[in-house]
C-alpha cells in the first residue's frame, strides 16, 4: 500500500521530526510512506474572512497539486467523521481489498483546508473535537496509520 501525507508548512520541531521518522520506519514493512510538505501561505495575524479564504485556497491548490488522480483522499477536518483505531484499520483494509492502494491524507495549515480539498476528499476524518496544532497532527496521524496496520495484521502493538 502507498500512504501519502500532504501537509501545509515545514516542520521545525526536532521532537516531531524524530517521532514521525520513527513511525515511518516502523511502517516500512507494511506500506510505502511519503510525506510531502507544501509551503504555507504568508498571512498576517489579523485577516478578514476574504483574506483567510484566499490563504486556504492557495494552500489547497498546493495540496491538490501533490495528490495523484487515483488516490483515495482523506481530509483531516474538525467536522469530519471520528473513527476509532479499529475502525480506521477496517477502513484501510477495505480500501486495500478493493484495489484502492494509494491513500493520500491531507492536513491543512492553521486556517484549515480549502473547500476544494474537502470536496476532493472521499473521507473527512476527525481526531476528536479538540483542536490540535497542524504540526502535531502529522505525528498523531502517522502513529494511527501504523497502529491501523498492526491491527489489520493482528500483531501486538507495543506501547
Amino acid at each position: 500500500m502507498q500512504i501519502q501525507i500532504v501537509a501545509v508548512g515545514k516542520l521545525k520541531e526536532k521532537y516531531l521530526i524524530q517521532g514521525i521518522a520513527e513511525y515511518v520506519k516502523r511502517l516500512g514493512p507494511y506500506a510505502r510512506v511519503q510525506i510531502v510538505e507544501v509551503p504555507d501561505e504568508r498571512a498576517p495575524e489579523s485577516m478578514s474572512a476574504a483574506e483567510e479564504a484566499l490563504v486556504r485556497q492557495r494552500e489547497g491548490e498546493r495540496i491538490l497539486a501533490q495528490i495523484k488522480g487515483d488516490a483515495y483522499v482523506v481530509a483531516l477536518a474538525l467536522d469530519g467523521k471520528p473513527l476509532s483505531s479499529e475502525e480506521l484499520a477496517r477502513h484501510v483494509e477495505e480500501l486495500a481489498t478493493y484495489g484502492r492502494s494509494h491513500v493520500a491524507f491531507a492536513i491543512g495549515g492553521s486556517l484549515g483546508l480549502a473547500p476544494e480539498v474537502l470536496a476532493r476528499a472521499e473521507l473527512k476524518l476527525a481526531f476528536g473535537r479538540m483542536t490540535l496544532p497542524h504540526q502535531l497532527m502529522r505525528l498523531v496521524l502517522v502513529e494511527q496509520v501504523y497502529r491501523a496496520f498492526k491491527i489489520m495484521r493482528g500483531e501486538p502493538y507495543h506501547k
